[in-house]
């Protein structure tokens, strides 16, 4: 009876895998932008400041918030240094995860990242 298990259960789960597959949606058209790629969060980990490039959007319409990893909202200092970067000033921070939420009301862009403060 194990062995009829067994087998039972190595021949479905390829075809569970497969039917999975099958019914996932199909990748964006070939000129649409993947948003989740043109944020990038540098130093991680960081020990005083986080910068976000901004490669598809310009950093002044661009909101920034900073939350514990429990998911309080934390006031931090953040600057516009270029077109496509702002600062923003972790020194103050105790050191563990944090999740930085970003938003562009423009482009109805929404995405959080996890960076470490050392």
């Amino acid at each position: 009876m194990r062995f009829f298990k067994l087998i039972l259960v190595v021949l479905l789960i390829p075809a569970v895998r497969l039917a999975n597959a099958q019914s996932l949606p199909e990748p964006p058209a070939g000129n649409e932008i993947n948003l989740t790629k043109t944020v990038h969060l540098f130093p991680n980990p960081a020990t005083e400041d986080v910068f976000v490039e901004l490669d598809q959007f310009p950093a002044e319409n661009v909101n920034l918030t900073v939350h514990s990893i429990i998911g309080n909202k934390l006031e931090v200092e953040t600057e516009v240094v270029s077109e496509h970067v702002i600062r923003v000033k972790v020194k103050e921070l105790a050191s563990g995860y944090y999740l930085l939420a970003v938003k562009d009301e423009e482009s109805n862009f929404r995405g959080t990242y996890k960076f470490l403060k050392r």
